[in-house]
């Protein structure tokens, strides 16, 4: 596997594919057959320029992980000062996104995004945070497994129902 920076177009179509395929798995049991069907993991061209057009500047913070083929497997996204979730403060990194395809969880790709993303944060980030929602057994293992321990609960919304979330911090 080699990880790498976000790197054009077809980075972008894979992201949204892995991000689409990874909830519709993690989220099947917690949100609606219609949001999970709105998530999907074949978009359109423009979609596709559209969310690399929103990636663009962020390239350094998103990391790709691609197998020998060189087809992307996986994902990571922090975000650090002003471009954050709320509950991220002064000091602190988010962990916006961490992806990787279901059929390769529990194969090393989520570790070593995160760990290699970690290895990049900008001094002096004393934490990470994020939010997950709540009965994602998945993310709740992977992130517990690494270090992080849930701090804080919310709630997001999506299709216009507000589903509970938990916020995981990792001290660093």
């Amino acid at each position: 596997m080699r990880i790498r920076h976000l790197d054009g177009v077809e980075d972008a179509r894979a992201l949204i594919r892995i991000n689409a395929e990874a909830w519709r798995e993690a989220y099947a049991e917690i949100l609606p057959d219609e949001a999970l069907a709105r998530m999907d993991p074949e978009p359109t061209d423009e979609h596709v320029r559209e969310a690399f057009d929103r990636l663009r500047d962020d390239r350094e913070r998103i990391l790709v992980a691609e197998d020998d083929t060189e087809t992307v497997r996986g994902f990571c996204y922090f975000r650090w000062g002003d471009d954050t979730k709320s509950f991220v403060d002064e000091g602190e990194t988010g962990l916006k996104e961490i992806y990787v395809e279901p059929e390769y969880w529990r194969s090393g790709i989520g570790t070593e995004l995160l760990e290699q993303g970690l290895a990049l944060l900008p001094e002096p980030i004393e934490r990470v945070r994020l939010e997950m929602l709540d009965g994602n057994e998945v993310g709740r293992r992977f992130y517990r497994s690494h270090g992080f321990e849930r701090t804080g609960s919310s709630e997001f919304e999506i299709g216009g129902e507000p589903y509970p979330t938990s916020i995981y911090t990792l001290e660093l």
